[in-house]
């Protein structure tokens, strides 16, 4: 069977994709808006042996295969094929193509991929931090390309579709200093502060003091030259430090959006028991975070269910040792630490639009992008980015914010939670960053 025929009985004969080989065969529609250009035997012979998400990303990152032109239309093939991996008849296939001779030896492994070592050695202090590294000390010019001015690299809020990322950046943070009942005066805690945006936004129209802390060396010297920029020196203080060595609370309010991914499920219970012990009597924390969707697999078998592949594409070459947790074990756990779960939403949707915001910034910024960081990186955060802005649109992966109030449970303030009756953070997202706005209507 030839390489088209293995394609066309992969992705069917109808598919909107033109295809070329290093044999200069081609095959696909001519005006097809995607161009999947199979540029040596190197990137057949990652799908053998990697038959699955990959082989196709160390074929993509490697350079052996080109994906040319609009990328989601290649991409959003997975909703009807269930994912990127290639059935038993299909490699037979493919190895009939290039000759088994030629599998004697593997292609070599692009240098991009991380091994952090055995999973039952995860989440040390020393582990979290080479795996941050790996991610986030990329370089701050290449951060600065992807994720425009607002330099933030967490799901958006959109009010509209149509919404510009800056926009809808400052109405998430917007939305989370609302939920939290900022006020002059307060103490915020910012855990895993990312490159400031959090921190500079609470300070600034909240008149709050702010603690962000981090373990990544670039966001830690950049976000503390963005709040000396922005003036807020004397109000903000980032840190590089990791949340198990916080001591000095107490803080009225915690945001913890976005690192919430680099924390185990066997770590989850001592995570909210840190950040409970550091609260203030009735104050709140919201914890914004990707998740999973619910999993048959029994508890035992939990902490693998959440676990990201570990042979993973995702795994090997963005989030080392990642765990995305169910939601209903995010609550659980927040309520057996002490915490009362008083309000989740769900924001699936507005990341599918963030991730291809970030997309849309990086092909716009290829060249210099790839002078930057490499072209086996840059081709990294394309696909990494692409894939999962599908994967939020479909529903297969999801992303909440939970908020939760260290109640009172004795004393004279019992029950007290310092909410409001109703709730309407949502009201006039569209004013974010013009001064605030009420933290209790």
């Amino acid at each position: 069977m030839s390489l088209q025929a293995v394609t066309e009985d992969f992705l069917g004969r109808d598919s909107n994709v033109r295809f070329e080989d290093w044999r200069g065969r081609a095959w696909g529609p001519t005006d097809a808006p995607v161009l999947v250009r199979f540029n040596n035997i190197e990137a057949i012979k990652h799908f053998v042996r990697n038959p699955g998400e990959l082989g196709f990303g160390r074929a993509y990152v490697s350079g052996a295969m080109d994906i040319e032109g609009d990328i989601w239309t290649l991409l959003d093939l997975q909703r009807n094929l269930g994912g990127l991996r290639f059935s038993p008849s299909q490699i037979r296939n493919l190895v009939s193509e290039i000759g088994v001779q030629n599998l004697r030896h593997g292609p070599p492994i692009p240098p991009e991929e991380i091994d952090v070592g055995s999973r039952f050695r995860a989440h040390t202090r020393r582990r979290d931090k080479r795996a941050i590294s790996h991610h986030y000390d990329v370089s701050n010019e290449f951060y600065r390309m992807v994720l425009g001015p607002s330099w933030t690299y967490s799901c958006a809020v959109f009010q509209h579709p149509g919404d510009s990322l800056e926009q809808a950046q400052a109405n998430k943070y917007e939305l989370i200093c609302r939920k939290l009942g900022l006020a002059p005066g307060m103490r915020l805690l910012d855990v895993g502060c990312g490159w400031g945006g959090m921190a500079i936004h609470a300070a600034s129209h909240y008149g709050v003091e702010v603690v962000g802390i981090t373990i990544s060396d670039n966001q830690a010297e950049l976000a503390r030259k963005r709040v000396a920029e922005a003036g807020l020196a004397g109000r903000v203080e980032i840190r590089l430090q990791d949340y198990r060595d916080l001591t000095d609370g107490p803080f009225d309010a915690i945001s913890s959006i976005g690192m919430f991914e680099h924390v185990g499920l066997a770590h989850l219970r001592r995570y909210f028991e840190i950040l409970h012990g550091l609260l203030t009597p009735s104050g709140r924390l919201l914890n914004h975070q990707i998740g999973r969707t619910p999993s048959p697999a029994p508890r035992w078998r939990r902490r693998e269910a959440a676990a990201v592949d570990r042979n993973g594409f995702i795994h090997r070459y963005v989030f080392p040792d990642g765990e995305l947790h169910e939601i209903g074990d995010v609550v659980g756990a927040m309520q057996r630490t002490g915490f009362e779960a008083r309000h989740m939403e769900t924001l699936r949707e507005h990341y599918a639009l963030t991730l291809r915001r970030w997309v849309g910034n990086l092909e716009d910024n290829w060249d210099a992008a790839v002078a930057e960081v490499g072209e086996g990186r840059a081709r990294v955060w394309r696909l990494y980015m692409a894939a999962t802005s599908v994967n939020f649109a479909i529903g297969s992966t999801q992303v909440h914010q939970v908020l939760g109030v260290k109640t009172p449970t004795a004393g004279a303030a019992i029950g007290h939670s310092g909410l409001p009756l109703r709730y309407r953070w949502e009201y006039d997202l569209s004013e974010a960053g013009g001064g605030g706005g009420s933290a209790t209507a």
